[in-house]
Parts: structure tokens; C-alpha cells; sequence
């Protein structure tokens, strides 16, 4: 059989481009270069654990916390008092210190019940001898400034104890079902009763007046029978309360209607009541001038028994009297002032002419 001869020719190799191989070559200078970039650089500073822009240092912080108190931006100092316990490591000493200070900025600021959270935290963090008068004095004007003279009264029971006993106010008084009522619930619900009564009368007497008003009628519930009276009263118109609401009986047409007219009178009344406390201030030279310019309302008559004549009673003997008259004065003021201005933005219009003849007609 006959070889067939093949007369292809061989196929040729592919040859593999240049450029390529450059490009590699490039690559591999380059990364040897920022390498060696990163060996010579010196290494950067790591920052602090948990820092980040802007924030200061321990030290740092406890400087702006002075400057600010210095300032008198009391409420703002105590934040920062806050950051600064939480800034760095603290004794046990350090923390109950810095949190009588808070305290002190917070009663300053006039947030008194954070100020007394703040003195018991310093109390719970370590009880020093050194700290110990302060933070009496301190909860005791916190408690008079909010008006609490029943919770003042258990707490100083309490730190004047000698012994260790049950807390002060902790005796149960009553109970409903699993609900236990303490002598100390019992206190705060009078005093809750005796603010609601005042609370009227807010607006027309200062601050001072107003706790001395509250002190006496606290006073009369002093006794045991006047509490237990009290105690009998609120039972029985709380465990009515209670049964009214499981009854529904707060969905009852003629019930919200009632509670409608009780809001509409206790809401004006406080928005009243508010305007009156926001512009109504009275100085002591208020009360002089006052007193000066109606003296003769002030003279004591003359005793014609004795022959000591009439005489000019002076201003430390009337001060209450001008205060009550001067805030009076006042009150009937404001109160006239404002009606008007919101009878104006309410386009409030009575037609008098149009009730004189229904009244003719009746």
C-alpha cells in the first residue's frame, strides 16, 4: 500500500507578548517600594482606649466642670461632674466626693429630688465621716424646698436612730387585698391632699408663706385619731373608686359629662394660676413703697381708757398685711389683663343688647 507523504507545514508556537511580562515586573517594583516606605516611616501614635474627637482628658474635664460652676451654670457643671466619673478610675473616696458634689450643683440648679438621689449614691458608695454633716444638712433643705415635711420628718427619724431598727414610717396601717399601706404612704397621701387644697392658692402667697400654710395643717393631723379618721375617709373613697372602675362605670354618658365640666374648671383655673405665678413678683421694696403710699390704712386708734393717742403702726409690724394686700392688688390685676388679651385672641364678642332684650321680652 502506497504512504501518502503529508505536506503540511509544522504549526508555529505562540509566542507569548512583552508587555505583559513588563507590566508584572512594574507591579512587583512598585509593592517592593511601598514597603519599604512602611519600614521607614515611624510608627503613628495609637490613640487611647476609647478616645475620639474632641474629648478631654480627666483632668480636662474636671477644669470645665469648675469653669462652669464658677459661671453659675450649675445643672451644666453637674453633666459634666457625671462625665468626669465616668472618664477614669476613681477610689471609692473620689466617687462618694464628686457625687456630694453633683448634689450640691443639682440643689443649686433647684433639681431637688436629683440632688437627693445624688447624696444617697454618695452614701451607697462609701460612708465617710468628713462628708457626713454636709450631706445631712443638704437632703434636709432638699426635702424643705420640695415641700416633702412628712418624708423630711422619717428621714431625719432615721439618721438620728441610734440602734439599728426598721426604717422609720414602715409600720403596715392598713391593707387591701395584697396592697400593704404604710404609716409613710399614709403621711404622703395627707400631704398630697393638703398640696391639692393649696394648690389655689398658690399663685397669691410666696413660697414661704405657702410651706408655713402647709406645716399648720399638717399639724392638725399630728394625732392619732385625726390620722385614722383621715385613714377611714380615703379607704372608703378608694375601695368605691376602685370598684367604680372595674364597673366601668368612667364610660357612662352622664359620668363624662361630669368629669368634662370638673377638667374644663380645674384646667382653666390652673392655666389661671400659672399666668398669676409667672407675673407676679413682689420685692421688698414693693412692700415699702406700698406701705408708704397707703400709711393711713396702718394707724392703730386711739385708747381713750388709757389717753399711748392714735399711732403709726410701722412696717415690720404690718409687713404681712401689705403682702397680702399687695398681692391682692396684683393678682386682680393680672387676672383682668389676661382675660382681656385672651377674649381679644379668640375674637370673643358678647351681645349685651341681644340678653337685654330677652330679658324685656321676659
Amino acid at each position: 500500500m502506497e504512504e501518502k507523504l503529508d505536506f503540511s507545514l509544522p504549526a508555529k508556537k505562540e509566542k507569548k507578548p512583552v508587555a505583559g511580562k513588563i507590566v508584572i515586573i512594574l507591579l512587583l517594583v512598585l509593592i517592593g517600594l511601598e514597603c519599604a516606605n512602611l519600614v521607614s516611616k515611624p510608627p503613628r501614635e495609637s490613640p487611647r482606649p476609647g478616645a475620639a474627637a474632641g474629648q478631654l482628658s480627666a483632668e480636662q474635664t474636671k477644669d470645665l466642670a469648675l469653669k462652669l460652676a464658677r459661671r453659675n451654670l450649675y445643672a451644666r457643671a453637674a453633666k459634666v461632674w457625671q462625665d468626669y466619673l465616668a472618664s477614669g478610675r476613681l477610689t471609692d473616696a473620689d466617687r462618694a466626693k464628686t457625687l456630694l458634689r453633683i448634689g450640691t450643683l443639682l440643689e443649686k440648679a433647684g433639681r431637688y429630688e436629683e440632688a437627693i438621689e445624688h447624696y444617697y449614691r454618695s452614701e451607697s458608695i462609701a460612708k465617710l465621716d468628713e462628708l457626713a454633716d454636709q450631706i445631712n444638712t443638704h437632703i434636709k433643705d432638699c426635702f424643705e424646698k420640695l415641700g416633702k415635711f412628712s418624708a423630711l420628718r422619717y428621714e431625719l427619724m432615721d439618721r438620728t436612730s441610734l440602734e439599728e431598727s426598721p426604717q422609720a414610717g414602715g409600720k403596715i396601717v392598713a391593707e387591701i387585698g395584697a396592697e400593704k399601706i404604710t404609716e409613710a404612704d399614709l403621711d404622703a397621701i395627707i400631704e398630697n391632699s393638703i398640696d391639692n387644697q393649696l394648690s389655689p392658692m398658690a399663685a397669691f402667697m410666696t413660697a414661704e408663706q405657702l410651706n408655713e400654710q402647709k406645716k399648720k395643717m399638717l399639724e392638725q393631723y399630728r394625732s392619732s385619731q385625726a390620722k385614722n379618721q383621715f385613714l377611714q375617709s380615703w379607704l372608703a373613697q378608694e375601695i368605691l373608686y376602685r370598684q367604680a372602675l372595674k364597673e366601668g362605670l368612667s364610660e357612662d354618658a352622664q359620668v363624662k359629662r361630669l368629669l368634662d365640666d370638673l377638667a374644663r374648671s380645674v384646667l382653666s383655673q390652673q392655666m389661671m394660676s400659672r399666668q398669676l405665678a409667672a407675673k407676679i413678683h413682689v420685692t421688698e421694696t414693693d412692700l415699702q413703697t406700698y406701705y408708704t403710699a397707703n400709711k393711713a390704712k396702718y394707724i392703730e386708734p386711739a385708747n381713750e381708757e388709757a389717753e399711748t393717742s392714735e399711732r403709726q403702726k410701722t412696717f415690720d409690724e404690718v409687713r404681712q398685711q401689705v403682702m397680702s394686700e399687695l398681692l391682692d392688688q396684683k393678682r386682680r390685676d393680672i387676672q383682668q389683663q389676661y382675660i382681656e388679651q385672651m377674649m381679644d385672641q379668640y375674637n370673643v364678642i358678647i351681645h349685651t343688647s341681644a340678653l337685654t332684650e330677652v330679658k324685656e321680652a321676659q
